[in-house]
């Protein structure tokens, strides 16, 4: 943690909805006309697209059916844990861009799918911000959660997970409904050692949960809405924070545990900006004394 250079990350997994929550903050930035250095989690995978399908199949052939992104061998661990490092310390790092698809590969001249060279961050940044896989992740390797000063968990029940991961891939990747099945089922070991961990370590945790029958996620054709949904936020320390101004403040809202509110799913977003605004507030004063007691 570092007063002249905070860093928050977002972090879960995939098709769990943290760009949503990145969408949130970008808003709160925006407002607060904070600068913020921001790093997507996929530019630390180890391999591009067309390594990381040739390095698939051979795993395949080998008999390795749990080869995923999920961990060590196919992400730079020890590189974002040094970016972390380097940025709390003195505010500088590289980063690198991957691009998704042809819209963000064309300013580039690149391959969708590829990695864009290395670069230095910009230079007088507010705070770092990450969002990926592994913003919490600690292994006998690497602690990357050790740096942040804000950690936030997005989870939403499995098949809920399931069901926009399926929708994402098939409605905007192309990808059939076969493909994704078994996407997620290479991906389970590694989910549960290096994904499913990381929520021990977050300051506040978001889940969502469906309020509709999600029984089968396999054949959904919809993903459940957020007026068809709870939102599930647990503080990992509840001391400071105004949970009466919160229960005024978002209406049908209500305490399940002395550290979890309970939301409207369609008031997931209100409730961030009233939880992390005053966050950044505070990180953004901190670092204003601590540079001005230089």
């Amino acid at each position: 943690m570092s007063h002249k250079h905070p860093i928050i990350a977002i972090t879960g997994s995939s098709g769990a909805g943290t760009s949503s929550v990145t969408r949130t903050f970008e808003n709160i930035f925006r407002r607060e006309k904070v600068s913020a250095a921001v790093i997507e989690g996929d530019s630390y995978h180890r391999h591009d697209r067309k390594e990381m399908r040739a390095r698939q199949a051979q795993a395949e052939k080998a008999g390795d059916k749990n080869f995923s992104h999920f961990g060590p061998d196919n992400n730079l661990f020890a590189e974002l844990e040094q970016l972390f490092q380097s940025y709390s310390e003195s505010g500088c790092g590289k980063r690198r861009r991957y691009l998704h698809d042809p819209v963000e590969a064309a300013p580039y001249q690149q391959e969708p799918g590829t990695f864009t060279p290395w670069e230095e961050l910009p230079g007088g940044t507010d705070m770092l911000f990450y969002e990926g896989l592994h913003g919490a992740l600690v292994t006998p390797e690497v602690n990357i959660a050790k740096f942040p000063d804000l950690l936030i968990g997005v989870v939403p029940v499995i098949n809920l997970e399931w069901i926009q991961k399926l929708w994402r891939d098939k409605n905007v990747r192309g990808y059939s409904t076969e493909a994704v099945t078994d996407t997620i089922l290479r991906r389970m070991p590694d989910y549960v050692h290096y994904i499913v961990p990381q929520f021990a370590h977050t300051h506040v945790n978001f889940q969502r949960v469906p309020i509709v029958d999600t029984s089968n996620p396999f054949i959904a054709r919809d993903i459940p809405t957020a007026d068809e949904s709870l939102c599930v936020i647990r503080f990992a320390n509840p001391k400071g924070i105004d949970f009466q101004y919160l229960l005024n403040m978002i209406n049908d809202s209500w305490m399940s545990r002395a550290n979890t509110l309970v939301v409207p799913g369609g008031k997931m977003e209100l409730a961030m900006q009233l939880i992390f605004t005053p966050y950044i507030w505070r990180m953004i004063e901190r670092r204003q004394r601590a540079l001005g007691a230089l």
